[in-house]
């Protein structure tokens, strides 16, 4: 029973120890594969290593990978038991921006160490491989059509659209490379011989990330015989207000004429687009040399043009394609000018004409301006079309005209000069301040002119019409009352009194001051009563003249 016992422990032990590779010594003559590198054209990746163990029979190789989504080791399919360098593999995942880690280790019974990681991203590592090209012949031009490497390509999913292709070509019967040119798929090569073989590669590029691809194998084809019928030649446009005019050189009479249109990002999609070509309404079956359809047919962005001849049972290729961009034949119409006078200055208005196209794209007005009676003219731009114009002579008539231009990165565009609007400047504030300060100035010259009147008028009376007012030292001698209203009491006469007053002795005595002033009181009594003549006032004089020396005496 104790050695049952003792067996099933000594099984159990053994069962629960970590699981360890056999032959260890042989382990050290298995060293992990050096120098990983990877290797992708398109959708095809190629995972290549050195190993020093090459001389070891019967060794294989297993890769394993990680990505960000999962974070465990997983198999690399098509890396598996490898008995080469290198093994091929496809996209691990659609996002080929994601970074991937790859691990390798060799295998013979027991397996070496894994490899140091080798971690890249695979958009980054990738290159463009040679497209596919298929050739299409006339007499003077070849169709080529372009197709990417792999079909449903996941690396370069996302850009495709963005791919240019560069064509080099050249006559199979020289080895000089005569054109080299970048094309469309569709695209046509045109002014070419017939009857000739013509030799091609092609190679994509993606100017974006700055990636060129490989060239394609060499493709040759002869032109065919020329036609009877030649093709429409020198296709030109041109535009109106309101319509787009094709027209094109033919030699030949009696043809009629077809117009077809392509929009031109179709160009840049994947596959055929022949079938895309658009009859132009009233440009089918046409004798004339040209054809006028409606710009609003066609919105903004760029279209391809063709022109093809008949004439009975033959028929002639398409003419040379003509590129229609129509930001690039755009008709500004001359703007409509108003103005509006106010005070010194004036308002212009620029506005579109009634019944144009409203123009899609911001315009600057450039105005020019000059007084009526002057030649001298003033230019100036405007963004905007409701500007002043400050500054102005009051009560002038002044002239403007103008146009408008359209300023793109590629395109330069100008209308014709509009007719030209007068306008006479209003008196302004100016005006008014030149009024008030000449009313002012006239107030100022009357007042100084009456100041001046009277201070004349005041000295002519003074010289013709003197004062009758006695001297200070008389008028204090007289009555309350005074003298000009005395003069005025009496209507017999105006008569003037005149009293002489002699010095007298200053030694006087003080006791006769009272005396003398009694009697001058009465004098001056007695002279209120005189009846004015001049006899009784002599009298009264001389007698007051005695009494008074009487008095001193």
């Amino acid at each position: 029973m104790m050695l049952v016992l003792l067996s099933a422990t000594t099984l159990a032990l053994v069962a629960g120890a970590p699981w360890v590779l056999p032959a260890a010594a042989g382990e050290k003559n298995l060293q992990p594969p050096e120098n990983i590198e990877v290797y992708i054209t398109d959708d095809n990746f190629t995972l290549k290593w050195n190993s020093r163990i090459e001389t070891v029979e019967n060794v294989t190789f297993s890769a394993v990978y990680q990505t960000p989504e999962v974070d465990d080791w997983m198999k690399l399919p098509g890396c598996q038991h490898i008995v080469v360098n290198k093994c091929h593999f496809s996209p691990l995942s659609s996002d080929v921006y994601e970074e991937v880690k790859l691990q390798i280790r060799a295998e013979k019974g027991n397996s070496s160490s894994w490899s140091e990681v080798y971690s890249f991203i695979p958009f980054e590592e990738a290159q463009i491989g040679p497209p596919k090209v298929h050739l299409e012949a006339e007499d003077k031009a070849i169709t080529i059509h372009i197709s990417p490497g792999t079909v449903d390509n996941v690396m370069w999913s996302l850009d495709v659209s963005a791919f240019t292709y560069s064509l080099v070509m050249w006559k199979n019967s020289s080895n000089v490379e005569e054109r080299i040119e970048t094309v469309h798929p569709g695209d046509k090569i045109y002014k070419l011989s017939p009857e000739t073989t013509y030799c091609l590669k092609v190679r994509a590029k993606l100017l974006l990330y700055n990636k060129n691809g490989s060239y394609s194998p060499v493709y040759c084809i002869n032109t065919t015989a020329e036609n009877k019928l030649p093709p429409p030649e020198n296709l030109e446009i041109s535009a109106d207000n309101e319509n787009y005019i094709l027209k094109w050189d033919y030699a030949y009479v009696n043809a009629t004429f077809q117009v077809q249109w392509f929009h031109g990002f179709l160009k840049i999609i994947r596959g055929t687009n022949l079938h895309k070509w658009q009859q132009i309404p009233n440009c089918e079956h046409i004798k004339t040399t040209y054809c006028i359809f409606p710009r609003k047919r066609l919105s903004k962005g760029i279209y391809y043009l063709r022109v093809q001849a008949s004439n009975g049972n033959s028929t002639s290729f398409w003419s040379e394609e003509k590129k229609l961009n129509t930001g690039i034949y755009i008709v500004i119409p001359p703007p409509v000018i108003s103005m509006k006078s106010i005070n010194d200055s004036l308002r212009v208005y620029a506005s579109a004409a009634e019944g144009s196209v409203k123009q899609p794209y911001p315009l600057i007005y450039e105005i020019i301006f000059w007084e009526n009676s002057s030649n001298v003219e003033r230019k100036f731009l405007k963004e905007k079309n409701d500007f002043t114009i400050d500054n102005l002579q009051p009560l002038t008539v002044y002239c403007v005209k103008g146009r408008a231009h359209f300023v793109g990165e590629q395109l330069n565009k100008s209308s014709i000069l509009s007719n030209t609007v007068c306008e006479k400047t209003k008196p302004g504030n100016s005006y008014k301040i030149w009024a008030i300060a000449g009313i002012c100035i006239a107030g100022v010259f009357i007042l100084f002119t009456m100041y001046v009147m009277k201070t004349l008028l005041r000295c002519f009376n003074y010289v013709f019409f003197p004062s009758l007012k006695p001297p200070c030292n008389i008028d204090k001698y007289l009555s309350e009352q005074p003298l000009k209203n005395l003069l005025l009491l009496t209507s017999e006469e105006q008569i003037e009194r005149c009293f002489i007053i002699e010095n007298t002795n200053t030694n006087t005595i003080m006791k006769e001051t009272n005396q003398i002033d009694e009697d001058h009181k009465k004098y001056n009594s007695q002279t209120s009563q005189d009846s004015g003549n001049y006899s009784n006032e002599d009298e009264s004089e001389s007698k007051t003249s005695e009494e008074l020396q009487q008095d001193f005496v």
